[in-house]
């Protein structure tokens, strides 16, 4: 391990977040280049060697985070408190915003034929959607987009990472399981409920 990847890892474990590329390259006198390099090594070291933790690249952040596999029990030493799996239809909202986005919830209700305002808000709080300001038409309604959170949940860099959108009429509920674009771990993928509460679970 170089002396630049001993300190984004230290960096990275003290910060207990996710930090900007520019943030971190300032912070340790290198260059953009050179500390993306560096957290390349990382993350290939971590995964080489199976470590309990990983390095996530969320957009143009990095994170370091404790494996998907072991979510189960870091949740038991922090006691932390087990959410229900989100339903069917927090499912379909969850994948509207996800490859719509930004969106209005008008036009979410439009796509799946119901009132998904209680969903909506329950993605909100959840901290999976957020919103993202206003549309400029009449009315002015609130647009929706996914978070960091979203990200850190199935465990992807960007919304470039989702899988492929099969061809959808206008009219068609949108069905699609984002479970498989959370990480496997070595018996069988989490549910998602598992994923919102501790996989990743954050360092700090």
């Amino acid at each position: 391990m170089t002396e630049l990847e001993a300190g984004l890892e230290a960096v990275l474990f003290a910060a207990g977040d996710a930090v900007p590329v520019d943030r971190l390259a300032a912070a340790l006198e290198t260059s953009r280049g050179a500390l993306l390099e560096a957290a390349a090594a990382l993350e290939n070291l971590y995964d080489f060697e199976n470590r309990g933790i990983m390095l996530l690249r969320l957009e143009d952040k990095l994170q370091l985070c404790s494996r998907p596999l072991y979510a189960e029990a870091a949740r038991r030493v922090t006691e932390s408190r087990r959410p229900p799996s989100l339903s069917p239809a927090a499912l379909e909202v969850l994948t509207i915003v996800a490859y719509r986005q930004p969106v209005t919830r008008a036009f979410i209700d439009q796509l799946r034929g119901v009132d998904s305002g209680g969903t909506v808000a329950n993605l909100v709080e959840k901290g999976l959607i957020m919103e993202a300001g206003r549309m400029d038409v009449p009315g002015r309604p609130i647009l929706y987009r996914t978070t960091e959170l979203f990200l850190r949940t199935f465990a992807i860099s960007s919304l470039s990472d989702l899988p492929a959108l099969p061809s959808l009429e206008e009219n068609e509920q949108m069905q699609l399981d984002l479970e498989d674009a959370a990480p496997e771990p070595a018996e069988k993928q989490m549910e998602i409920g598992d994923a919102i509460s501790g996989a990743p679970e954050e360092m700090g």
